[in-house]
């Protein structure tokens, strides 16, 4: 049986994504502005102190300079200044983001959440014992070893039209709501799916295409529009919920390799990606690309698990 995941133990993190009455998002954005105001003149007043002493300022060093910021004019409490200067001084020296169990954040379109981190058991290996390889693709969002082949859904493309049209006439509230519902939709769509396919599998393989070298090419929108890298995000911490194994695997000559003899006899090249099924030289299969690719894939997978998972 496959593990649950490959390195990680111990209990999950959740994220509770709440979302905050739109009444309120004035009054937040103004604390907001203010907020930064003192993070930067924080900021500032580092930069300065190192500067002239090379050493870094602690939250009791700020407190000094922010007492009296109140009657200064700054709205907020003396407990929120010295909160925000604590974790200056706190970031500072560790040189990344504290793990706080809670966040604000506001959406491209002024909604206000509040993400709440709580922790959760983490469940038994799956008992299923069918595996599945997907190989991902641009002209098909994916295929997989069972033979399925899920469409594109080229998200940006439809709205692409609207979105210059919009961005023409300095429209900017517009072009926010485009750019977010183009996103809603594109997490819409890889949240279903991942979760289809995690239901029944004790396995999951997928292709390590490197979403960030073809986002140099000519392909680059239709990959971007995409969602690769969310896509399986998503898959894989569905899997670790869910007591799945799930595994990134070398894809190279997935496509080119038979995966019913292993001859490397597919089609080759740029000049071939136009080639949707070949025949094998050597022992006369005939394939639709993509599927082979992710047979390829599944077979690679299970080559790396100590125990095998048979294909049912």
């Amino acid at each position: 049986m496959p593990r649950a995941s490959q390195s990680q133990t111990g209990p999950l993190t959740r994220v509770l994504r709440l979302r905050l009455k739109d009444k309120h998002a004035a009054a937040l954005r103004e604390k907001s502005y203010w907020v930064n105001m003192v993070w930067n003149y924080c900021n500032d007043l580092s930069f300065k102190v190192w500067e002239r002493e090379r050493r870094f300022m602690s939250g009791y060093d700020f407190a000094k300079y922010t007492k009296g910021a109140g009657k200064a004019g700054i709205p907020l409490h003396s407990q929120t200044i010295q909160a925000i200067s604590e974790e200056f001084a706190a970031r500072r020296k560790q040189s990344k983001k504290l793990k706080l169990r809670w966040r604000v954040s506001e959406d491209a379109r002024g909604r206000w959440y509040i993400n709440i981190s709580v922790k959760v058991g983490r469940p038994a290996a799956s008992r299923m014992e069918r595996s599945i390889g997907i190989d991902l693709g641009l002209k098909d969002f994916a295929s997989t070893s069972d033979g399925e082949v899920i469409d594109a859904q080229h998200i940006y493309r439809d709205a692409e039209a609207r979105l210059a049209a919009a961005q023409r006439a300095g429209k900017k509230k517009i072009v926010r709501n485009i750019h977010a519902k183009t996103a809603n939709k594109r997490r819409d769509f890889n949240h279903k799916l991942s979760a289809r396919l995690v239901v029944g599998h004790g396995a999951i393989f997928v292709g390590n295409v490197n979403a960030g070298a073809l986002a140099k090419t000519r392909m680059a929108k239709s990959v971007s529009d995409a969602g690769w890298s969310q896509f399986r995000t998503m898959l894989s911490y569905k899997c670790d919920s869910a007591g799945v194994w799930f595994d990134e695997v070398h894809e190279a000559y997935s496509t080119q390799d038979c995966s019913a003899c292993f001859a490397r006899s597919g089609p080759k090249g740029l000049q071939d990606l136009g080639v949707r099924e070949w025949t094998c030289l050597e022992c006369g299969e005939h394939h639709h690309r993509d599927v082979n690719a992710a047979k390829n894939i599944l077979r690679r997978g299970r080559a790396t698990l100590v125990v095998g998972i048979p294909v049912l």
